[in-house]
């Protein structure tokens, strides 16, 4: 069964660090692009970050210098580091997984800045 199960979201002040996981399951983890989105209601889910197979990543550009995406492929897990976070990176954070041209999504996970 393939799933993403996204982990560690919560509410935060301005200026604080938060690290979302994401756990893969049922699929070819290592081989596979691995991408963070957000969402806040009445907004476009937009692309925060991205980490290849390879380990070439990606950043929109305002979260560059703050987040940094990792990946483990002996666990099957990416995460996002999130430091200097700012009111405006609160949103519903969702793991992606780019698998044989399908796009798989996890639940989401709640992040929330206080200001």
């Amino acid at each position: 069964q393939v799933r993403l199960v996204e982990s560690g979201g919560g509410l935060v002040q301005a200026g604080g660090s938060l690290r979302l996981s994401c756990a893969a399951s049922g699929i070819i983890f290592s081989t596979t692009d691995m991408s963070w989105y957000r969402q806040d209601p009445g907004k476009q889910r937009e692309l925060v970050a991205s980490i290849t197979g390879s380990g070439t990543t990606d950043y929109a550009d305002s979260v560059k210098g703050r987040f940094t995406i990792f990946r483990d492929n002996a666990k099957s897990t990416v995460d996002l580091q999130m430091n200097a976070l700012k009111p405006e990176d609160t949103a519903v954070y969702y793991c992606n997984a780019n698998y044989f041209f399908t796009n798989l999504w996890g639940q989401g996970t709640q992040v929330t800045v206080s200001s």
